[in-house]
Protein backbone atom coordinates (compact mmCIF):
# COMPACT_ATOMS: atom_id res chain seq x y z
CA UNK A 1 0.00 0.00 0.00
CA UNK A 2 1.31 3.47 -0.87
CA UNK A 3 2.32 5.49 2.20
CA UNK A 4 -0.03 8.32 3.13
CA UNK A 5 2.73 10.32 4.87
CA UNK A 6 6.44 10.00 4.19
CA UNK A 7 9.79 11.63 4.92
CA UNK A 8 12.73 10.93 2.63
CA UNK A 9 16.32 11.58 3.75
CA UNK A 10 15.04 14.12 6.27
CA UNK A 11 17.31 16.22 8.49
CA UNK A 12 16.32 18.81 11.09
CA UNK A 13 18.96 21.11 12.58
CA UNK A 14 18.64 23.53 15.49
CA UNK A 15 21.48 25.92 14.75
CA UNK A 16 24.25 23.50 13.86
CA UNK A 17 23.00 20.74 16.14
CA UNK A 18 21.04 17.92 14.42
CA UNK A 19 17.89 16.71 16.18
CA UNK A 20 17.74 13.95 13.56
CA UNK A 21 19.51 13.44 10.26
CA UNK A 22 19.09 11.44 7.05
CA UNK A 23 15.95 9.69 8.31
CA UNK A 24 13.50 7.82 6.07
CA UNK A 25 10.04 7.29 7.54
CA UNK A 26 6.65 6.27 6.12
CA UNK A 27 3.20 5.32 7.42
CA UNK A 28 0.35 3.77 5.42
CA UNK A 29 -3.44 4.02 5.85
CA UNK A 30 -4.73 1.62 8.49
CA UNK A 31 -1.25 1.09 9.96
CA UNK A 32 -0.02 1.65 13.52
CA UNK A 33 3.61 2.79 13.42
CA UNK A 34 5.55 3.11 16.70
CA UNK A 35 8.59 5.39 16.96
CA UNK A 36 10.92 4.30 19.76
CA UNK A 37 14.21 5.58 21.11
CA UNK A 38 15.93 7.05 24.13
CA UNK A 39 15.14 10.57 25.28
CA UNK A 40 16.98 12.92 22.94
CA UNK A 41 16.95 10.42 20.06
CA UNK A 42 14.85 12.79 17.90
CA UNK A 43 11.42 11.12 18.19
CA UNK A 44 9.41 14.19 19.21
CA UNK A 45 11.16 16.43 16.69
CA UNK A 46 10.44 13.96 13.88
CA UNK A 47 6.73 13.80 14.75
CA UNK A 48 6.54 17.60 15.06
CA UNK A 49 7.95 17.89 11.54
CA UNK A 50 5.24 15.50 10.36
CA UNK A 51 2.60 17.64 12.10
CA UNK A 52 3.85 20.97 10.72
CA UNK A 53 5.33 22.37 13.93
CA UNK A 54 8.87 22.39 12.45
CA UNK A 55 10.15 22.44 8.88
CA UNK A 56 12.78 20.06 7.56
CA UNK A 57 16.23 21.56 7.15
CA UNK A 58 16.84 19.19 4.24
CA UNK A 59 15.07 16.28 2.61
CA UNK A 60 11.42 16.14 1.59
CA UNK A 61 8.02 15.25 3.02
CA UNK A 62 5.26 13.68 0.91
CA UNK A 63 1.53 13.40 1.53
CA UNK A 64 -0.21 10.82 -0.68
CA UNK A 65 2.91 10.75 -2.85
CA UNK A 66 2.94 14.53 -3.43
CA UNK A 67 5.64 16.79 -1.93
CA UNK A 68 4.15 18.99 0.77
CA UNK A 69 5.44 21.82 2.99
CA UNK A 70 3.49 22.19 6.24
CA UNK A 71 4.37 25.52 7.84
CA UNK A 72 2.01 25.33 10.83
CA UNK A 73 -0.07 22.72 12.71
CA UNK A 74 -3.18 24.45 11.26
CA UNK A 75 -1.95 23.57 7.76
CA UNK A 76 -1.37 20.02 8.92
CA UNK A 77 -4.92 19.87 10.25
CA UNK A 78 -6.31 21.03 6.89
CA UNK A 79 -4.34 18.21 5.23
CA UNK A 80 -5.70 15.68 7.74
CA UNK A 81 -2.59 15.38 9.95
CA UNK A 82 -3.21 15.90 13.68
CA UNK A 83 -0.84 15.56 16.64
CA UNK A 84 -1.97 14.82 20.20
CA UNK A 85 0.81 16.18 22.41
CA UNK A 86 2.07 14.80 25.70
CA UNK A 87 1.45 18.30 27.15
CA UNK A 88 -2.14 19.09 26.19
CA UNK A 89 -2.97 22.12 24.02
CA UNK A 90 -6.47 22.83 25.28
CA UNK A 91 -8.02 26.18 26.21
CA UNK A 92 -8.31 25.90 30.01
CA UNK A 93 -11.06 28.53 30.40
CA UNK A 94 -13.41 26.70 27.97
CA UNK A 95 -15.52 23.62 28.58
CA UNK A 96 -14.73 20.17 27.23
CA UNK A 97 -17.35 20.45 24.47
CA UNK A 98 -16.15 23.91 23.42
CA UNK A 99 -12.59 22.58 23.07
CA UNK A 100 -13.68 19.61 20.97
CA UNK A 101 -15.61 21.82 18.52
CA UNK A 102 -13.25 24.79 18.67
CA UNK A 103 -13.05 26.52 15.27
CA UNK A 104 -16.37 25.11 14.07
CA UNK A 105 -18.63 27.54 15.93
CA UNK A 106 -21.77 28.76 14.23
CA UNK A 107 -22.99 32.36 14.36
CA UNK A 108 -25.57 31.32 16.94
CA UNK A 109 -24.44 28.55 19.27
CA UNK A 110 -26.88 26.52 21.33
CA UNK A 111 -24.73 25.22 24.17
CA UNK A 112 -27.24 22.65 25.34
CA UNK A 113 -27.24 20.98 21.92
CA UNK A 114 -23.43 21.17 21.81
CA UNK A 115 -23.16 19.44 25.19
CA UNK A 116 -25.58 16.66 24.19
CA UNK A 117 -23.63 16.09 20.97
CA UNK A 118 -20.31 16.03 22.85
CA UNK A 119 -21.65 13.67 25.53
CA UNK A 120 -22.74 11.14 22.89
CA UNK A 121 -19.44 11.50 21.04
CA UNK A 122 -17.33 10.95 24.18
CA UNK A 123 -19.45 8.03 25.32
CA UNK A 124 -19.02 6.40 21.91
CA UNK A 125 -15.26 6.39 22.50
CA UNK A 126 -15.63 5.04 26.04
CA UNK A 127 -14.38 8.26 27.69
CA UNK A 128 -16.08 9.24 30.94
CA UNK A 129 -15.65 13.02 30.76
CA UNK A 130 -18.30 15.63 31.55
CA UNK A 131 -18.66 17.82 28.41
CA UNK A 132 -19.83 20.78 30.53
CA UNK A 133 -16.72 20.72 32.78
CA UNK A 134 -14.17 23.48 32.43
CA UNK A 135 -10.86 22.06 31.15
CA UNK A 136 -8.85 23.76 33.91
CA UNK A 137 -10.70 21.58 36.45
CA UNK A 138 -9.80 18.28 34.74
CA UNK A 139 -7.00 15.92 35.70
CA UNK A 140 -4.16 15.04 33.33
CA UNK A 141 -5.79 11.80 32.14
CA UNK A 142 -9.11 13.50 31.30
CA UNK A 143 -7.34 16.30 29.44
CA UNK A 144 -5.60 13.65 27.35
CA UNK A 145 -8.99 12.12 26.55
CA UNK A 146 -10.32 15.48 25.34
CA UNK A 147 -7.25 15.91 23.10
CA UNK A 148 -7.83 12.48 21.59
CA UNK A 149 -11.55 13.19 21.11
CA UNK A 150 -10.77 16.46 19.33
CA UNK A 151 -8.37 14.72 16.94
CA UNK A 152 -10.92 12.00 16.14
CA UNK A 153 -13.67 14.58 15.62
CA UNK A 154 -11.60 16.37 12.97
CA UNK A 155 -11.65 13.11 10.94
CA UNK A 156 -7.89 13.11 10.64
CA UNK A 157 -6.24 10.77 8.13
CA UNK A 158 -3.05 10.65 10.21
CA UNK A 159 -3.09 10.94 14.02
CA UNK A 160 0.21 11.29 15.90
CA UNK A 161 0.25 10.46 19.61
CA UNK A 162 3.11 11.51 21.91
CA UNK A 163 3.06 9.28 25.04
CA UNK A 164 -0.73 8.82 24.82
CA UNK A 165 -1.07 6.45 27.81
CA UNK A 166 1.35 8.07 30.27
CA UNK A 167 -1.50 9.43 32.45
CA UNK A 168 -4.18 6.80 31.80
CA UNK A 169 -5.37 4.13 34.22
CA UNK A 170 -5.43 0.47 33.07
CA UNK A 171 -9.18 0.70 32.32
CA UNK A 172 -8.69 3.96 30.36
CA UNK A 173 -5.82 2.34 28.45
CA UNK A 174 -8.11 -0.51 27.45
CA UNK A 175 -10.62 1.98 26.01
CA UNK A 176 -7.79 3.81 24.24
CA UNK A 177 -6.47 0.61 22.63
CA UNK A 178 -9.99 -0.25 21.44
CA UNK A 179 -10.29 3.25 19.98
CA UNK A 180 -7.00 2.80 18.09
CA UNK A 181 -8.29 -0.46 16.61
CA UNK A 182 -11.50 1.27 15.46
CA UNK A 183 -9.52 4.08 13.84
CA UNK A 184 -7.26 1.60 12.07
CA UNK A 185 -10.33 -0.26 10.78
CA UNK A 186 -11.43 3.07 9.24
CA UNK A 187 -8.04 3.31 7.46
CA UNK A 188 -6.65 6.06 9.72
CA UNK A 189 -2.85 5.98 9.97
CA UNK A 190 -1.59 6.03 13.57
CA UNK A 191 1.89 7.14 14.65
CA UNK A 192 2.78 6.99 18.32
CA UNK A 193 5.73 7.56 20.61
CA UNK A 194 5.83 5.49 23.78
CA UNK A 195 8.38 4.49 26.39
CA UNK A 196 6.19 1.53 27.33
CA UNK A 197 7.76 -1.12 25.11
CA UNK A 198 5.00 -3.61 25.91
CA UNK A 199 2.46 -1.22 24.34
CA UNK A 200 4.55 -0.91 21.18
CA UNK A 201 4.87 -4.68 20.88
CA UNK A 202 1.12 -5.08 21.45
CA UNK A 203 -0.30 -2.29 19.26
CA UNK A 204 2.17 -1.55 16.48
CA UNK A 205 2.23 -3.07 13.01
CA UNK A 206 5.62 -1.49 12.29
CA UNK A 207 8.38 -0.19 14.58
CA UNK A 208 11.00 2.46 13.81
CA UNK A 209 13.89 2.98 16.24
CA UNK A 210 16.02 6.13 16.44
CA UNK A 211 19.32 6.51 18.29
CA UNK A 212 21.23 9.80 18.56
CA UNK A 213 19.12 11.30 15.79
CA UNK A 214 19.71 8.47 13.29
CA UNK A 215 17.48 5.65 12.14
CA UNK A 216 18.92 2.33 13.34
CA UNK A 217 16.03 -0.05 12.60
CA UNK A 218 12.63 -0.03 10.92
CA UNK A 219 10.59 -3.13 10.18
CA UNK A 220 7.37 -5.00 10.92
CA UNK A 221 6.79 -5.80 14.58
CA UNK A 222 7.31 -9.54 14.18
CA UNK A 223 11.02 -9.08 13.47
CA UNK A 224 11.62 -7.58 16.94
CA UNK A 225 11.73 -8.90 20.49
CA UNK A 226 11.77 -6.74 23.61
CA UNK A 227 15.51 -7.36 24.02
CA UNK A 228 16.38 -6.48 20.41
CA UNK A 229 14.32 -3.28 20.68
CA UNK A 230 16.17 -2.22 23.84
CA UNK A 231 19.56 -3.06 22.32
CA UNK A 232 18.74 -1.05 19.18
CA UNK A 233 17.56 1.91 21.28
CA UNK A 234 20.57 2.20 23.55
CA UNK A 235 23.31 0.40 21.62
CA UNK A 236 23.97 -2.04 24.46
CA UNK A 237 22.24 -4.89 26.27
CA UNK A 238 20.27 -3.67 29.30
CA UNK A 239 18.36 -6.87 29.99
CA UNK A 240 20.31 -7.66 33.14
CA UNK A 241 20.46 -4.10 34.51
CA UNK A 242 16.90 -2.94 33.80
CA UNK A 243 14.90 -3.82 36.94
CA UNK A 244 17.48 -6.53 37.53
CA UNK A 245 18.60 -5.94 41.14
CA UNK A 246 15.74 -7.81 42.82
CA UNK A 247 17.24 -10.46 45.05
CA UNK A 248 20.32 -8.50 46.19
CA UNK A 249 20.75 -8.37 49.99
CA UNK A 250 18.96 -5.35 51.51
CA UNK A 251 21.02 -2.55 53.01
CA UNK A 252 21.06 -2.52 56.84
CA UNK A 253 18.94 -0.08 58.84
CA UNK A 254 20.68 3.21 59.61
CA UNK A 255 19.53 6.12 61.75
CA UNK A 256 15.76 6.53 62.07
CA UNK A 257 15.52 9.77 60.10
CA UNK A 258 11.73 10.08 60.03
CA UNK A 259 9.02 8.82 62.34
CA UNK A 260 5.37 9.43 61.46
CA UNK A 261 2.60 8.61 63.94
CA UNK A 262 -1.16 8.77 63.31
CA UNK A 263 -0.77 11.25 60.45
CA UNK A 264 -4.03 12.61 58.95
CA UNK A 265 -4.65 15.16 56.19
CA UNK A 266 -8.16 15.70 54.86
CA UNK A 267 -9.73 12.65 53.26
CA UNK A 268 -6.57 11.36 51.53
CA UNK A 269 -4.33 10.56 54.54
CA UNK A 270 -5.97 8.77 57.44
CA UNK A 271 -4.24 7.98 60.71
CA UNK A 272 -1.12 6.43 59.17
CA UNK A 273 2.20 5.58 60.81
CA UNK A 274 5.59 4.61 59.36
CA UNK A 275 9.36 5.18 59.68
CA UNK A 276 12.15 5.97 57.21
CA UNK A 277 15.79 5.02 57.82
CA UNK A 278 19.10 6.41 56.57
CA UNK A 279 21.15 4.37 54.11
CA UNK A 280 18.10 2.61 52.66
CA UNK A 281 15.69 2.95 49.76
CA UNK A 282 12.13 2.66 51.07
CA UNK A 283 9.64 1.84 48.31
CA UNK A 284 6.05 3.04 48.64
CA UNK A 285 3.46 1.28 46.48
CA UNK A 286 -0.28 1.77 46.19
CA UNK A 287 -3.05 2.06 43.65
CA UNK A 288 -4.38 5.41 42.41
CA UNK A 289 -6.13 7.17 45.30
CA UNK A 290 -4.26 5.21 47.99
CA UNK A 291 -2.82 8.44 49.43
CA UNK A 292 0.85 7.48 48.98
CA UNK A 293 1.80 10.80 47.32
CA UNK A 294 -0.28 12.90 49.73
CA UNK A 295 1.29 11.43 52.89
CA UNK A 296 4.78 12.16 51.59
CA UNK A 297 3.76 15.68 50.51
CA UNK A 298 2.66 16.32 54.11
CA UNK A 299 6.09 15.21 55.32
CA UNK A 300 7.79 17.62 52.85
CA UNK A 301 5.54 20.59 53.70
CA UNK A 302 3.76 20.59 50.32
CA UNK A 303 0.44 19.73 52.00
CA UNK A 304 -0.66 20.53 55.56
CA UNK A 305 -1.80 17.93 58.04
CA UNK A 306 -5.01 18.37 60.02
CA UNK A 307 -4.83 20.97 62.78
CA UNK A 308 -6.68 18.77 65.24
CA UNK A 309 -5.80 15.08 65.48
CA UNK A 310 -3.31 15.46 62.60
CA UNK A 311 -0.74 13.21 64.24
CA UNK A 312 2.97 13.82 64.73
CA UNK A 313 6.04 13.94 62.46
CA UNK A 314 9.48 13.53 64.03
CA UNK A 315 12.49 14.34 61.87
CA UNK A 316 15.80 13.20 63.36
CA UNK A 317 14.15 12.95 66.77
CA UNK A 318 12.58 16.44 66.73
CA UNK A 319 8.83 17.06 66.33
CA UNK A 320 8.25 19.22 63.23
CA UNK A 321 5.35 20.88 61.39
CA UNK A 322 6.31 22.46 58.06
CA UNK A 323 3.94 25.12 56.72
CA UNK A 324 5.71 25.42 53.33
CA UNK A 325 8.27 23.24 51.45
CA UNK A 326 11.04 25.80 51.97
CA UNK A 327 11.02 25.09 55.71
CA UNK A 328 11.52 21.38 55.00
CA UNK A 329 14.25 22.04 52.43
CA UNK A 330 16.29 24.07 54.91
CA UNK A 331 16.19 21.16 57.36
CA UNK A 332 17.15 18.61 54.71
CA UNK A 333 13.85 17.15 53.38
CA UNK A 334 13.27 17.36 49.61
CA UNK A 335 10.31 16.12 47.55
CA UNK A 336 10.93 15.40 43.83
CA UNK A 337 7.56 15.88 42.12
CA UNK A 338 5.86 13.33 39.85
CA UNK A 339 4.71 16.11 37.47
CA UNK A 340 7.96 17.68 36.34
CA UNK A 341 6.36 19.95 33.73
CA UNK A 342 3.81 21.42 36.13
CA UNK A 343 5.93 22.12 39.20
CA UNK A 344 9.37 20.56 38.68
CA UNK A 345 11.26 23.33 36.86
CA UNK A 346 10.99 26.73 35.19
CA UNK A 347 10.64 25.71 31.58
CA UNK A 348 11.82 28.97 29.93
CA UNK A 349 15.05 29.03 32.00
CA UNK A 350 18.30 27.21 31.27
CA UNK A 351 19.66 24.30 33.30
CA UNK A 352 22.08 26.65 35.09
CA UNK A 353 19.31 29.10 35.99
CA UNK A 354 17.12 26.31 37.39
CA UNK A 355 19.98 24.94 39.50
CA UNK A 356 20.77 28.49 40.60
CA UNK A 357 17.26 28.81 42.08
CA UNK A 358 17.59 25.40 43.73
CA UNK A 359 20.79 26.56 45.41
CA UNK A 360 19.21 29.82 46.57
CA UNK A 361 16.33 27.98 48.26
CA UNK A 362 18.76 26.49 50.79
CA UNK A 363 19.57 29.86 52.33
CA UNK A 364 17.46 31.56 54.99
CA UNK A 365 18.81 35.00 54.05
CA UNK A 366 16.77 36.31 51.08
CA UNK A 367 19.67 38.58 50.12
CA UNK A 368 22.04 35.64 49.56
CA UNK A 369 23.63 35.88 46.12
CA UNK A 370 25.20 33.24 43.88
CA UNK A 371 26.82 34.43 40.67
CA UNK A 372 25.78 32.96 37.33
CA UNK A 373 29.40 31.90 36.86
CA UNK A 374 29.00 29.67 39.91
CA UNK A 375 25.62 28.50 38.61
CA UNK A 376 27.11 27.49 35.25
CA UNK A 377 29.87 25.59 37.01
CA UNK A 378 27.24 23.78 39.12
CA UNK A 379 25.36 22.92 35.93
CA UNK A 380 28.52 21.45 34.38
CA UNK A 381 29.21 19.38 37.51
CA UNK A 382 25.67 17.97 37.65
CA UNK A 383 25.54 17.40 33.91
CA UNK A 384 28.54 15.10 34.30
CA UNK A 385 27.26 13.43 37.44
CA UNK A 386 23.80 12.66 36.01
CA UNK A 387 24.92 12.24 32.35
CA UNK A 388 22.61 15.15 31.47
CA UNK A 389 22.64 15.86 27.74
CA UNK A 390 21.67 19.28 26.41
CA UNK A 391 21.85 20.89 22.96
CA UNK A 392 23.96 23.69 24.48
CA UNK A 393 24.27 25.47 27.81
CA UNK A 394 21.85 28.19 26.68
CA UNK A 395 19.06 25.73 25.84
CA UNK A 396 15.86 26.17 27.83
CA UNK A 397 14.81 23.17 29.91
CA UNK A 398 11.58 22.81 27.89
CA UNK A 399 13.77 22.10 24.83
CA UNK A 400 15.38 19.08 26.49
CA UNK A 401 14.11 15.51 26.18
CA UNK A 402 11.88 14.07 28.92
CA UNK A 403 14.68 12.05 30.52
CA UNK A 404 17.01 15.04 30.65
CA UNK A 405 14.23 17.22 32.07
CA UNK A 406 13.80 14.63 34.84
CA UNK A 407 17.53 14.76 35.53
CA UNK A 408 17.31 18.56 35.88
CA UNK A 409 14.53 18.12 38.47
CA UNK A 410 16.66 15.59 40.38
CA UNK A 411 19.76 17.81 40.21
CA UNK A 412 17.76 20.86 41.33
CA UNK A 413 16.55 18.87 44.36
CA UNK A 414 19.89 17.30 45.26
CA UNK A 415 21.74 20.61 45.03
CA UNK A 416 19.76 21.51 48.16
CA UNK A 417 21.84 18.88 50.03
CA UNK A 418 19.01 16.82 51.58
CA UNK A 419 19.26 14.18 54.28
CA UNK A 420 15.89 12.71 53.25
CA UNK A 421 14.86 12.73 49.56
CA UNK A 422 11.45 11.60 48.31
CA UNK A 423 11.16 10.57 44.63
CA UNK A 424 7.59 10.46 43.28
CA UNK A 425 7.40 8.35 40.07
CA UNK A 426 11.07 9.09 39.23
CA UNK A 427 11.03 7.34 35.84
CA UNK A 428 7.57 8.23 34.48
CA UNK A 429 7.85 9.13 30.78
CA UNK A 430 11.55 8.19 30.72
CA UNK A 431 13.21 5.80 28.26
CA UNK A 432 14.92 2.55 29.25
CA UNK A 433 18.45 3.95 29.05
CA UNK A 434 17.61 6.88 31.33
CA UNK A 435 15.72 4.53 33.69
CA UNK A 436 18.91 2.56 34.28
CA UNK A 437 20.91 5.76 34.89
CA UNK A 438 18.32 7.16 37.33
CA UNK A 439 18.09 3.83 39.19
CA UNK A 440 21.88 3.66 39.54
CA UNK A 441 21.91 7.21 40.87
CA UNK A 442 19.13 6.52 43.41
CA UNK A 443 21.07 3.48 44.65
CA UNK A 444 24.23 5.57 44.98
CA UNK A 445 22.37 8.07 47.19
CA UNK A 446 21.36 5.29 49.61
CA UNK A 447 24.89 3.87 49.52
CA UNK A 448 26.13 7.34 50.56
CA UNK A 449 23.91 7.22 53.64
CA UNK A 450 20.89 9.30 52.57
CA UNK A 451 17.37 8.26 53.47
CA UNK A 452 15.61 7.67 50.14
CA UNK A 453 11.89 7.15 49.49
CA UNK A 454 10.67 6.01 46.06
CA UNK A 455 6.94 6.23 45.32
CA UNK A 456 6.13 4.18 42.23
CA UNK A 457 3.12 2.55 40.58
CA UNK A 458 5.41 0.18 38.63
CA UNK A 459 6.01 -2.98 40.67
CA UNK A 460 9.26 -4.11 38.94
CA UNK A 461 10.75 -0.72 39.81
CA UNK A 462 9.67 -0.99 43.44
CA UNK A 463 11.15 -4.48 43.73
CA UNK A 464 14.40 -3.55 41.98
CA UNK A 465 15.15 -0.43 44.05
CA UNK A 466 13.72 -1.03 47.51
CA UNK A 467 15.34 -2.39 50.67
CA UNK A 468 11.89 -2.42 52.30
CA UNK A 469 8.44 -1.81 50.83
CA UNK A 470 5.52 0.05 52.39
CA UNK A 471 2.09 -0.63 50.88
CA UNK A 472 -0.53 2.15 50.99
CA UNK A 473 -4.28 1.68 50.83
CA UNK A 474 -7.12 4.11 51.56
CA UNK A 475 -4.88 6.79 52.98
CA UNK A 476 -2.64 4.74 55.25
CA UNK A 477 0.29 2.34 55.24
CA UNK A 478 -1.26 -1.09 55.70
CA UNK A 479 1.74 -3.39 55.38
CA UNK A 480 5.55 -3.45 55.40
CA UNK A 481 7.19 -6.17 53.31
CA UNK A 482 10.84 -7.20 53.24
CA UNK A 483 12.11 -7.00 49.67
CA UNK A 484 13.96 -10.31 49.88
CA UNK A 485 10.64 -12.07 50.54
CA UNK A 486 8.41 -9.90 48.32
CA UNK A 487 6.63 -10.91 45.13
CA UNK A 488 4.48 -8.80 42.81
CA UNK A 489 1.44 -10.90 43.74
CA UNK A 490 2.02 -10.38 47.48
CA UNK A 491 2.41 -6.60 47.12
CA UNK A 492 -0.67 -6.26 44.88
CA UNK A 493 -2.73 -8.40 47.25
CA UNK A 494 -1.82 -6.09 50.15
CA UNK A 495 -2.72 -3.02 48.06
CA UNK A 496 -6.14 -4.38 47.03
CA UNK A 497 -7.47 -6.49 49.92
Amino acid sequence: MQPILEIRNGTKLFGRIPAFQEVDFAVSPGEVHAILGENGAGKSTLTKVLAGVYKLTSGEMLLNGTPVHLSTPAEGLKQGVVMVYQETNLVPSMTVAQNIYLGEEKVFNRLRGLYIQARQFLAGMGFQVDPTAQVSQLGAAQKQMVEIARAVHHKAKVIIFDEPTATLTPEEKRHFFNLIRRLVADKVAIIFISHALEEAMQLADRITILRDGRLVASDVKETFTRDTVIQAMVGRNLTETLHGDHGRPPRPYGERVLSVENLSSGTMVRNTSFSIFAGQVTGVFGLIGAGRTEMMKVVAGVLKRDIFHGGEIKYRGKSVRYRVPRMAVREGIVYVTEDRKFDGFFETMTVAENLHLGELSRFSNPLSVISMTQAKELARQWAGRLQLRSINEKARVIELSGGNQQKVVIARSLIQKPRLIIFDEPTRGVDVGAIVEIHQFINSLADDGLAVVVISSYLPEVLALSDRILVAKRGKIVEEIKTAEATEQQIMYAAVH
